[in-house]
C-alpha cells in the first residue's frame, strides 16, 4: 500500500435542517456505500477549491463554502485518506445523478439507516441538529 495520505475534501451541503449524501457506484472502490460529495484534492488545490469543483463535476452544482465542520484521517486496506467536511450551500443548480448511483436528504436521525463509507462514520456521530 503506499504509504502517502490522500487529502479529500467533503461537502456538508445543507438544506431546511437535512443534509446531502451521495451512493457511490458499484464499480468503484466502496461501491454501493453512502458518502458525503465531494473527492480528492488535485495537486496546489485547497480543500474549499476541490469541494467546489467536484461538486460541479460530480453533482451539476455550484456550491459556495464557508468552513471545514470537522476532519478526520482513516486508513482503508488500499488508501488512507485525510477527509476534510466543507460546510457549504447550493448557489446555482439542483443535484444530479452524473457520478453517483442514488442521492438521499436525510436529518441526523436518518444516518442508522444508511451505510456509510467507514471515513464517514466518525463525523457522522458528531453531527447534529446545531451543526446544520
Amino acid at each position: 500500500m503506499d504509504d502517502r495520505i490522500v487529502e479529500v475534501a467533503a461537502a456538508l451541503i445543507v438544506r431546511e435542517g437535512r443534509f446531502l449524501i451521495c451512493r457511490r457506484p458499484e464499480h468503484k472502490a466502496r461501491g454501493g456505500l453512502w458518502e458525503f460529495p465531494g473527492g480528492k484534492t488535485e495537486a496546489g488545490e485547497s480543500v474549499f477549491d476541490a469541494v467546489v469543483r467536484e461538486c460541479r463535476e460530480e453533482l451539476g452544482v455550484t456550491i459556495v463554502p464557508s468552513r471545514v465542520v470537522d476532519e478526520v484521517t482513516h486508513t482503508y486496506p488500499d488508501i488512507t485518506v485525510r477527509l476534510s467536511l466543507v460546510l457549504a450551500a447550493i448557489a446555482e443548480g439542483e443535484p444530479m445523478l452524473l457520478e453517483h448511483s442514488a442521492l438521499a436528504w436525510i436529518s441526523p436521525s436518518d444516518i442508522p439507516r444508511y451505510d456509510f463509507c467507514p471515513a464517514d462514520y466518525p463525523m457522522l456521530s458528531r453531527l447534529s441538529l446545531a451543526t446544520l
